[in-house]
């Protein structure tokens, strides 16, 4: 058996990430203090957490976007070092060029990858299908709707076959309908092909509905994980049906008396900071 099979996809062991001020190098502030986390591949795990209590500098830490202070971080078995060329990275934010037509922004990664320019656009408008936008491929991202900006930079991602997906909160912006179409696409691209994703929402009921395992941090700083709950409803799932389900709404009672207290803490921090 390859170190491959047996090796969590990504693993974080005892991350701590402490920044310093750019105006004050004596004043230090941790985000994550020793956060422990594996994601298996093929597991979707999603991270939970009060606002500003980490969550998107574990993901930053798992792409090898930031260095942590100390503690490791492992990828199949190797440490990392540097970009994780193994991950896709879907951000929260616009992240599609403007200059560049949906099909364009989609085979950006080929090209930069070096692949021809015909084997780039045949794989760009297969993906282009696949979440349902063909026909749209010369679009540019101002000429359509929020939830289509989010399937093109779904596409992006996973047309360059990552080993692992990082998504930090990327439905958040979109309404409600729209988001739970979005929700059901990557589950249902997901289950094409079972690769290990780490999930970032503050959404419990997307976390889930979504989810093969929720991990729950504490509010920051020195945010830390305080609860991990496995997700048992089978799959496939519809994430509006399953959300009436008995079993999930009694998981969604248990993470809740943990995550409670941790965003009444957050809250309280926010105010005192604003």
């Amino acid at each position: 058996m390859s170190s491959d099979e047996i090796a969590p996809a990504l693993s974080l062991d005892s991350v701590t990430c402490t920044f310093v001020s750019r105006d004050d190098v004596s004043q230090r502030y941790t985000a994550v203090r020793d956060v422990s986390l594996d994601v298996a591949p093929g597991e979707f795990v999603s991270v939970v957490g009060p606002t500003g209590c980490g969550k998107s500098t574990l993901l930053n830490v798992g792409a090898g976007l930031l260095e942590p202070s100390s503690g490791t971080v492992k990828v199949f078995g190797e440490p990392l070092r540097g970009i994780n060329s193994r991950a896709g990275y879907m951000f929260q934010s616009e992240s599609l060029m403007p200059w560049r037509s949906a099909l364009d922004n989609v085979i950006a990664g080929l090209q930069f990858r070096g692949e021809s320019p015909a084997q780039a656009r045949r794989q760009g408008e297969d993906w282009l299908k696949r979440v349902g936008l063909g026909g749209f491929g010369d679009r540019y991202p101002h000429q359509l709707s929020g939830g289509m900006r989010k399937r093109v930079a779904l596409a992006q991602t996973l047309i360059l076959d990552p080993d692992i997906i990082l998504m930090d909160e990327p439905f958040s912006a979109l309404d409600v309908q729209t988001r739970q179409l979005m929700e059901n696409e990557v589950l249902e691209l997901w289950a094409a092909r079972r690769k290990a994703v780490l999930f970032i929402t503050h959404d419990l009921d997307e976390a889930i509905a979504m989810s093969d395992r929720v991990v729950v941090l504490s509010a920051g700083p020195a945010s830390h994980p305080i609860g991990e709950f496995s997700v048992d409803l089978p799959r496939p799932r519809d994430v509006a049906e399953v959300r009436s389900k008995s079993e999930f709404l009694d998981l969604h009672n248990q993470i809740w008396s943990v995550l409670r207290d941790e965003v009444l803490k957050g809250y309280a921090q926010q105010k005192l900071h604003a």
